[in-house]
């Protein structure tokens, strides 16, 4: 009886103070061995993320590989889950879902819309009302600026958030599989993107995609995760970039991802405080995730800023949907998202503007033509033109370039050059002589009678050419070849050579600046049809 009562009284109330003693001596052990090992355990587990990624991405990749297989299939099936769900929502009473049973009887009833033709359906969502676009009420609205429509609301559903999610998640995983590489997955990670704070509208969470998709980072990422959420919710670029610089200075990066003319404003600070490349500030940087533009006018000044090449992950990610990423280095393009509950149509960008456009869905498509994406999702989009164009590059796998967007294209005189086209010039030309540039906008010149009408260029070099002139007549010749309704043109005498405005250093960024759309996810139009942005950026010229 003695044995046992000790016994007890040593487990829950020291007999003694000898007892006393020694376990507050233990305590105390114990309380520096965690202290001093507290780096060493944090350290192992940042290890042990990325070796349990290395199993994860493989299964996954395979399960990308395997759909690859499917694709025309699985949008057959989104389409019809699609028209069973959206048969007992007001839209689909509107339209007469009840009656389609088949693509072509899907064509027929559900229209080609804007932002303007959704706004009635948005408007009932915000009143509070179920069932508008998809079942129940969207658990988020993810906030974009419009030209013609002013702040425009998408909603994100329940079905819909895992797209944004796993899509991002997958871009990743399709890397760790095919290069093995996984240590980046151990050290620091940034992107470059809005607030995450919300507001409520209708009732609704409101706000930035990039923010919207913030707060489902899970929480084992959380530790390696930066800026701070309070960094993060800085409205200010400017102010929100020099506090990203304080709190990632001394860090162990090793992913960063960003629109790249904001990851170049990011590096060019960092430097600036520094006086070092960024290979050097941060020698385990070995990815960089990117969107939002196309990637190669900014190439050649990133990896001259980074100091080494580096390798990058490509997404096309956007407030209606994750459309596409990049699945491989080694294949030309971004894999179409076929099984993720987006069923797509493509309508030939020549006809985009037409009442009764030509509509195709997948299995129609062909490579090199140019296509307007159209989107019908379980977010309750449906018909819905996002505005962007896209050509193929592969039909197995389905694998897509971005080639601009419906409505920057020059065509003042018949022309119709697009994005890609003065994107591809300007790169040629540029690499003939190794020019890098910072950035560039293209506008058209209408003349009053004096002289000819031409392209203007606006163009900020990070080193200028030798010879503007010579410059200006390759640049011309190359989009002669690449355009050959430009090419008419030009030869017919109708135009006149393009010319380029050379603009001040960080003109742009001053520029974007003024108009309230500095950094997040905003990106200066490649090319317009009018001379809204070309008579602004004037006041950046060179003088």
């Amino acid at each position: 009886m003695k044995i046992r009562r000790a016994k007890v009284r040593g487990k829950h109330q020291p007999a003694n103070g000898k007892s006393k003693f020694y376990g507050a001596k233990l305590l105390w052990f114990l309380r520096l061995s965690f202290i001093l090992l507290f780096p060493v355990v944090i350290n192992e587990i940042m290890k042990i993320k990325s070796f349990l990624a290395r199993p994860f991405a493989s299964y996954i990749y395979k399960g990308i590989r395997r759909s690859i297989e499917t694709a025309v299939a699985d949008q057959e099936n989104i389409l019809r889950s699609m028209i069973k769900t959206g048969r007992k929502t007001e839209i689909g009473k509107d339209t007469h879902l009840n009656e389609v049973n088949t693509y072509e009887e899907f064509r027929q009833a559900i229209s080609i819309r804007d932002y303007e033709l959704l706004r009635p359906y948005i408007d009932r969502i915000k009143e509070g009302r179920h069932n508008v676009l998809w079942k129940g009420r969207p658990i988020y609205f993810a906030k974009t600026s419009g030209t013609t429509s002013g702040t425009k609301y998408i909603p994100i559903t329940k079905d819909s958030i895992p797209n944004h999610i796993n899509s991002a998640r997958n871009a990743l995983l399709c890397y760790m599989a095919e290069t093995g590489s996984t240590h980046f997955a151990d050290g620091k990670m940034i992107f470059l993107s809005g607030s995450p704070e919300l507001e409520r509208v209708g009732g609704i969470p409101t706000g930035r995609l990039s923010g919207i998709v913030n707060h489902h980072i899970p929480r084992y990422l959380r530790t390696n995760q930066l800026p701070s959420y309070e960094t993060n919710c800085i409205e200010d670029w400017e102010t929100k970039l020099g506090k990203i610089a304080d709190e990632t200075l001394g860090q162990n990066m090793t992913l960063i991802s960003g629109i790249p003319p904001w990851v170049q404003m990011y590096f060019d600070l960092l430097t600036e405080r520094t006086g070092k490349k960024i290979k050097d500030i941060f020698p385990n940087f070995s990815v960089m995730v990117y969107g939002g533009v196309n990637f190669e006018p900014y190439k050649s000044k990133l990896l001259e800023s980074i100091g080494k090449e580096i390798d990058g992950i490509e997404t096309f990610p956007a407030s209606e949907g994750f459309i596409a990423f990049q699945d491989s280095k080694n294949a030309e393009g971004l894999l179409l998202n076929t099984n993720s509950g987006i069923f797509f149509e493509f309508i030939p960008v020549s006809e985009i503007f037409k009442e009764q456009p030509t509509r195709l869905s997948l299995k129609d498509i062909k490579v090199g033509e140019n296509y307007a994406l159209i989107i019908n999702s379980n977010a309750g989009l449906w018909g819905y033109n996002i505005g962007d164009t896209v050509k193929f590059v592969s039909v197995n796998p389905y694998r897509l370039i971005v080639t601009g967007r419906t409505k920057h294209f020059i065509s003042a005189f018949g022309e119709h050059v697009i994005s890609e086209e003065v994107e591809y010039s300007m790169l040629k030309a540029a690499s003939a002589e190794h020019i890098p540039i910072t950035e560039f906008t293209v506008a058209p010149y209408v003349s009053n009678g004096e002289d000819k009408s031409f392209h203007e260029w606006f163009v900020e070099f990070e080193k200028k050419p030798a010879n503007i002139g010579e410059f200006e007549s390759r640049l011309d010749e190359v989009l002669q070849e690449k355009n050959t309704y430009y090419g008419d043109l030009r030869r017919g005498n109708i135009l006149a050579p393009l010319k380029i405005v050379p603009v001040r250093k960080n003109g742009f960024i001053d520029y974007m600046k003024s108009i309230g759309k500095l950094g997040g996810q905003n990106k200066v139009p490649r090319l317009s049809n009018d001379r809204k942005i070309a008579d602004e950026l004037i006041k950046w010229k060179e003088n």
